[in-house]
């Protein structure tokens, strides 16, 4: 019986190839979901998605924010992605890679969003996570801070938390 199934995917495997080509290689489940969910984005117009690698290598890429209002109003931020192949079970892995003073985001570029910890869903997508990620500088979130100094000048002086933030993107 085994045999027979191991016959049945020779057979399979020489008819895919038969066009002469490489031997292609077989998308995982998350490929497949990641790539549905690329080809789906409405993304903001002040956000873009680009592939360091290359549109093969779509399980990593990085998209630049260009925040349209609030304290982060002129400023551009990377932030790569790093997709699991068990993508959408297990959410993003996401790390801004530009230097940034903010409640929600520490020096080292780990990003403290809900949707990327224990409130991922597998319903939840990639223009979640960006949408999220905009709001984060939109709005910035002091109730649940990585960088606990900004959260508490942007809690106690919103002034002095803005003039921090022109400071440092200067």
């Amino acid at each position: 019986m085994i045999k027979l199934f191991k016959v049945k995917e020779k057979q399979r495997e020489l008819a895919e190839n038969a066009g002469g080509g490489p031997p292609v290689k077989k998308q995982s489940a998350g490929e497949l979901r990641l790539h549905k969910d690329i080809s789906e984005l409405n993304l903001p117009q002040s956000c873009t998605i680009h592939f360091p690698n290359g549109k093969d290598d779509l399980m990593n890429f990085e998209v630049s924010i260009r925040p349209d209002d609030g304290y982060y109003l002129g400023g551009t931020f990377l932030f790569s992605f790093q997709v699991s192949p068990i993508y959408p079970h297990e959410a993003p892995k996401v790390k801004c890679k530009t230097k940034v003073y903010h409640p929600n985001i520490d020096l080292e570029g780990n990003v403290c969003l809900n949707i990327l910890r224990e409130d991922w869903k597998p319903v939840l997508n990639i223009n979640t996570v960006i949408y999220g990620l905009y709001h984060l500088f939109t709005e910035p979130n002091y109730e649940d801070p990585l960088n606990h100094d900004a959260a508490a000048v942007l809690r106690e002086n919103p002034r002095l938390f803005e003039s921090n933030v022109r400071r440092a993107m200067s």
